[in-house]
Protein backbone atom coordinates (compact mmCIF):
# COMPACT_ATOMS: atom_id res chain seq x y z
CA UNK A 1 0.00 0.00 0.00
CA UNK A 2 2.75 2.57 1.05
CA UNK A 3 4.52 1.67 -2.15
CA UNK A 4 1.89 2.19 -4.05
CA UNK A 5 1.61 5.41 -2.27
CA UNK A 6 5.02 6.36 -3.37
CA UNK A 7 4.93 5.65 -6.79
CA UNK A 8 1.63 7.50 -6.93
CA UNK A 9 3.37 10.66 -5.55
CA UNK A 10 6.64 10.29 -7.88
CA UNK A 11 4.55 9.92 -10.89
CA UNK A 12 2.24 13.21 -9.61
CA UNK A 13 5.68 15.13 -9.93
CA UNK A 14 6.97 13.85 -12.70
CA UNK A 15 4.09 15.63 -14.51
CA UNK A 16 4.35 18.77 -12.45
CA UNK A 17 6.19 21.77 -14.13
CA UNK A 18 6.85 24.25 -11.34
CA UNK A 19 8.08 28.53 -12.54
CA UNK A 20 10.20 30.00 -10.31
CA UNK A 21 9.98 33.80 -10.54
CA UNK A 22 13.56 34.14 -9.29
CA UNK A 23 15.09 37.49 -7.29
CA UNK A 24 18.03 38.13 -5.37
CA UNK A 25 19.40 36.30 -2.26
CA UNK A 26 19.66 32.83 -1.30
CA UNK A 27 15.96 32.20 -1.30
CA UNK A 28 15.64 30.77 -4.89
CA UNK A 29 17.94 28.56 -4.25
CA UNK A 30 16.89 26.79 -1.21
CA UNK A 31 13.56 26.18 -2.82
CA UNK A 32 15.10 24.49 -5.85
CA UNK A 33 16.98 22.33 -3.36
CA UNK A 34 13.78 21.41 -1.18
CA UNK A 35 12.29 20.78 -4.38
CA UNK A 36 14.59 18.39 -5.98
CA UNK A 37 14.37 16.90 -2.83
CA UNK A 38 10.43 16.82 -1.77
CA UNK A 39 9.23 16.35 -5.81
CA UNK A 40 11.82 14.58 -7.41
CA UNK A 41 10.63 14.66 -10.91
CA UNK A 42 9.10 17.50 -11.06
CA UNK A 43 10.39 19.96 -13.65
CA UNK A 44 11.82 23.32 -13.03
CA UNK A 45 11.50 26.34 -14.89
CA UNK A 46 12.86 29.83 -14.32
CA UNK A 47 12.61 33.13 -14.89
CA UNK A 48 15.51 35.70 -13.94
CA UNK A 49 16.40 39.21 -13.73
CA UNK A 50 19.29 40.35 -14.97
CA UNK A 51 22.04 42.12 -12.15
CA UNK A 52 19.26 40.17 -9.38
CA UNK A 53 19.21 36.30 -10.01
CA UNK A 54 22.25 34.72 -8.83
CA UNK A 55 23.72 33.52 -11.75
CA UNK A 56 24.63 29.54 -10.48
CA UNK A 57 20.87 29.03 -10.37
CA UNK A 58 21.23 28.65 -14.17
CA UNK A 59 22.84 24.83 -14.06
CA UNK A 60 20.09 23.95 -10.97
CA UNK A 61 16.77 24.05 -12.96
CA UNK A 62 15.48 22.62 -16.38
CA UNK A 63 15.20 25.87 -18.11
CA UNK A 64 15.85 29.46 -17.49
CA UNK A 65 15.30 32.80 -18.81
CA UNK A 66 17.13 36.30 -18.26
CA UNK A 67 14.66 39.18 -18.35
CA UNK A 68 14.60 42.76 -17.52
CA UNK A 69 12.44 43.30 -14.45
CA UNK A 70 8.95 44.78 -15.87
CA UNK A 71 8.94 42.13 -18.65
CA UNK A 72 5.85 40.85 -17.34
CA UNK A 73 4.38 39.25 -20.92
CA UNK A 74 7.94 37.63 -21.73
CA UNK A 75 7.58 35.78 -18.54
CA UNK A 76 4.29 34.48 -18.85
CA UNK A 77 5.03 33.63 -22.34
CA UNK A 78 7.88 31.83 -21.66
CA UNK A 79 6.10 30.18 -18.52
CA UNK A 80 3.34 28.47 -21.21
CA UNK A 81 5.94 27.87 -23.50
CA UNK A 82 6.99 25.29 -21.20
CA UNK A 83 4.19 23.91 -19.40
CA UNK A 84 4.02 25.98 -15.92
CA UNK A 85 0.66 25.72 -14.63
CA UNK A 86 2.12 26.90 -11.15
CA UNK A 87 4.55 29.25 -9.39
CA UNK A 88 6.39 30.85 -7.02
CA UNK A 89 7.85 34.00 -6.46
CA UNK A 90 11.01 34.81 -4.35
CA UNK A 91 14.01 36.41 -3.65
CA UNK A 92 14.42 40.78 -3.34
CA UNK A 93 14.39 43.61 -6.12
CA UNK A 94 16.52 46.22 -5.59
CA UNK A 95 14.75 49.53 -5.45
CA UNK A 96 16.69 50.69 -7.74
CA UNK A 97 15.68 48.19 -10.32
CA UNK A 98 12.11 49.29 -9.42
CA UNK A 99 12.71 52.70 -9.77
CA UNK A 100 14.38 52.17 -12.77
CA UNK A 101 11.29 49.99 -14.00
CA UNK A 102 11.06 49.70 -17.84
CA UNK A 103 7.33 48.00 -18.05
CA UNK A 104 6.28 46.20 -20.77
CA UNK A 105 2.25 47.10 -22.47
CA UNK A 106 1.19 44.29 -20.00
CA UNK A 107 2.53 45.57 -16.75
CA UNK A 108 1.56 48.87 -17.99
CA UNK A 109 -2.06 48.07 -17.62
CA UNK A 110 -1.65 46.01 -14.29
CA UNK A 111 -0.08 49.37 -12.55
CA UNK A 112 -2.67 51.55 -14.22
CA UNK A 113 -5.36 49.68 -11.97
CA UNK A 114 -3.25 49.74 -9.03
CA UNK A 115 -4.36 52.55 -6.73
CA UNK A 116 -1.24 52.27 -3.72
CA UNK A 117 1.61 50.78 -4.82
CA UNK A 118 2.83 48.30 -2.28
CA UNK A 119 3.81 44.80 -2.29
CA UNK A 120 0.51 43.73 -1.82
CA UNK A 121 -1.19 45.40 -4.39
CA UNK A 122 1.79 44.86 -6.96
CA UNK A 123 2.44 41.47 -6.41
CA UNK A 124 -1.46 40.73 -5.90
CA UNK A 125 -1.36 42.51 -9.62
CA UNK A 126 1.10 40.10 -10.74
CA UNK A 127 -0.96 36.95 -9.06
CA UNK A 128 -3.81 38.04 -10.93
CA UNK A 129 -2.17 37.84 -14.53
CA UNK A 130 -0.94 34.80 -13.99
CA UNK A 131 -4.29 33.72 -13.52
CA UNK A 132 -5.14 35.17 -16.37
CA UNK A 133 -3.44 32.45 -18.05
CA UNK A 134 -3.97 29.32 -16.06
CA UNK A 135 -0.71 29.51 -13.68
CA UNK A 136 -1.23 29.51 -10.15
CA UNK A 137 0.98 31.56 -8.03
CA UNK A 138 1.55 29.33 -5.02
CA UNK A 139 3.08 30.14 -1.28
CA UNK A 140 6.75 30.99 -0.94
CA UNK A 141 6.79 28.50 1.70
CA UNK A 142 6.16 25.78 -0.97
CA UNK A 143 8.61 22.43 0.16
CA UNK A 144 9.88 25.11 2.75
CA UNK A 145 7.50 24.14 5.98
CA UNK A 146 10.45 22.46 7.83
CA UNK A 147 12.03 25.93 7.67
CA UNK A 148 9.38 27.92 9.77
CA UNK A 149 10.38 27.44 13.41
CA UNK A 150 7.74 26.78 16.09
CA UNK A 151 7.33 28.62 18.83
CA UNK A 152 9.97 28.64 21.37
CA UNK A 153 14.23 28.84 21.68
CA UNK A 154 15.06 28.39 18.15
CA UNK A 155 19.13 28.84 18.09
CA UNK A 156 21.56 30.71 19.75
CA UNK A 157 21.96 31.45 23.88
CA UNK A 158 18.52 31.16 25.30
CA UNK A 159 17.01 34.31 25.92
CA UNK A 160 16.77 36.45 29.27
CA UNK A 161 13.64 37.62 31.27
CA UNK A 162 14.28 41.07 30.08
CA UNK A 163 15.00 40.07 26.80
CA UNK A 164 11.47 38.11 26.79
CA UNK A 165 9.92 41.29 27.58
CA UNK A 166 11.27 43.08 24.82
CA UNK A 167 10.40 40.69 22.67
CA UNK A 168 6.77 40.77 23.62
CA UNK A 169 7.13 44.64 23.49
CA UNK A 170 8.55 44.99 20.00
CA UNK A 171 6.76 42.28 18.88
CA UNK A 172 3.52 44.41 19.25
CA UNK A 173 4.67 47.10 18.14
CA UNK A 174 5.83 45.55 14.55
CA UNK A 175 2.43 44.00 14.36
CA UNK A 176 1.09 48.01 14.05
CA UNK A 177 3.80 49.11 12.04
CA UNK A 178 3.38 46.04 8.98
CA UNK A 179 -0.51 46.61 9.40
CA UNK A 180 0.26 50.05 8.41
CA UNK A 181 2.85 48.52 5.47
CA UNK A 182 5.16 50.79 6.91
CA UNK A 183 7.79 47.54 8.06
CA UNK A 184 7.69 44.83 8.94
CA UNK A 185 10.30 45.04 11.74
CA UNK A 186 11.34 47.03 14.71
CA UNK A 187 14.55 47.40 16.90
CA UNK A 188 14.25 47.57 20.44
CA UNK A 189 15.84 48.15 23.91
CA UNK A 190 14.73 48.07 27.82
CA UNK A 191 11.20 49.11 25.98
CA UNK A 192 12.31 51.58 23.92
CA UNK A 193 11.82 51.32 20.02
CA UNK A 194 15.36 52.48 18.50
CA UNK A 195 14.28 51.93 14.81
CA UNK A 196 11.09 50.90 12.40
CA UNK A 197 11.88 49.30 8.94
CA UNK A 198 10.39 51.09 5.98
CA UNK A 199 11.44 50.92 2.69
CA UNK A 200 15.43 50.51 3.27
CA UNK A 201 15.03 47.42 4.57
CA UNK A 202 15.67 45.02 7.58
CA UNK A 203 18.80 45.67 7.30
CA UNK A 204 19.24 49.05 7.43
CA UNK A 205 17.39 49.14 9.92
CA UNK A 206 19.11 47.01 12.02
CA UNK A 207 22.51 49.28 11.30
CA UNK A 208 19.91 52.44 12.72
CA UNK A 209 19.37 50.58 15.93
CA UNK A 210 22.49 49.50 16.70
CA UNK A 211 23.67 52.85 16.20
CA UNK A 212 20.75 54.39 18.68
CA UNK A 213 21.56 51.33 21.01
CA UNK A 214 25.12 51.91 21.02
CA UNK A 215 25.47 48.09 21.25
CA UNK A 216 23.58 47.40 24.35
CA UNK A 217 21.27 44.67 25.00
CA UNK A 218 19.59 45.59 21.36
CA UNK A 219 16.72 43.19 20.18
CA UNK A 220 15.59 42.94 16.57
CA UNK A 221 12.01 41.69 16.09
CA UNK A 222 10.17 40.74 12.82
CA UNK A 223 6.60 39.57 12.75
CA UNK A 224 4.13 39.04 9.34
CA UNK A 225 1.68 41.43 8.34
CA UNK A 226 -1.72 40.84 9.68
CA UNK A 227 -3.19 38.46 7.06
CA UNK A 228 -0.56 38.68 5.08
CA UNK A 229 -0.47 36.71 1.82
CA UNK A 230 2.10 34.20 1.63
CA UNK A 231 2.64 33.76 -1.78
CA UNK A 232 4.72 36.50 -1.88
CA UNK A 233 6.47 39.05 0.83
CA UNK A 234 7.00 36.33 3.04
CA UNK A 235 9.79 37.63 6.72
CA UNK A 236 12.67 35.86 5.92
CA UNK A 237 16.05 35.39 8.65
CA UNK A 238 18.90 34.38 6.74
CA UNK A 239 22.92 34.33 7.47
CA UNK A 240 23.01 38.03 6.24
CA UNK A 241 20.81 38.86 8.93
CA UNK A 242 22.64 37.54 11.78
CA UNK A 243 26.36 39.02 10.36
CA UNK A 244 24.09 42.53 10.18
CA UNK A 245 22.89 41.92 13.99
CA UNK A 246 26.36 40.81 14.93
CA UNK A 247 28.01 44.34 13.48
CA UNK A 248 25.50 46.55 15.30
CA UNK A 249 25.74 44.53 18.21
CA UNK A 250 22.35 43.63 18.36
CA UNK A 251 22.29 40.43 21.13
CA UNK A 252 18.98 38.94 19.79
CA UNK A 253 16.06 38.48 17.31
CA UNK A 254 12.61 37.18 17.74
CA UNK A 255 10.59 36.27 15.06
CA UNK A 256 6.91 34.94 14.75
CA UNK A 257 6.41 31.24 15.26
CA UNK A 258 5.66 29.21 11.87
CA UNK A 259 5.25 32.53 9.88
CA UNK A 260 9.11 33.26 9.72
CA UNK A 261 11.28 31.24 6.47
CA UNK A 262 14.40 30.54 8.36
CA UNK A 263 17.41 30.18 5.43
CA UNK A 264 20.38 28.51 5.16
CA UNK A 265 19.66 26.87 8.34
CA UNK A 266 22.98 25.18 9.18
CA UNK A 267 24.89 28.08 8.71
CA UNK A 268 22.58 30.52 10.31
CA UNK A 269 22.75 28.28 13.88
CA UNK A 270 26.16 28.38 13.38
CA UNK A 271 26.61 32.20 13.08
CA UNK A 272 24.01 32.20 16.03
CA UNK A 273 26.35 30.31 18.38
CA UNK A 274 29.59 32.09 16.98
CA UNK A 275 28.26 35.57 17.62
CA UNK A 276 26.33 34.81 20.54
CA UNK A 277 23.05 36.39 19.21
CA UNK A 278 20.16 34.33 20.57
CA UNK A 279 16.75 33.69 18.66
CA UNK A 280 13.45 33.01 19.78
CA UNK A 281 10.22 32.55 17.73
CA UNK A 282 7.14 33.93 19.65
CA UNK A 283 3.52 32.71 18.53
Amino acid sequence: MASKALRKDMNTAQNRTIGIIAGSGIYPETFVHAARLKAPGCRLVMTAFSGETDEKLSNQVDEIVWLRVGQLSKMIQFFRQHGVTEAVMMGQISPRNLFELRPDFRILIMLAKVKERNAETLFGGIAQELAKDGITLLPATTFLEDHLPAAGHVCGPKLSKRQLMDAAFGFRIAKQSSALDIGQSVVVRHGTVLAVEAFEGTNACIRRGGELGKGKEILLVKVSKPNQDFRFDVPVIGPQTILTCAQAGVQAIAIEANRTLLLDQAHLQQLCADHKIGMHALE
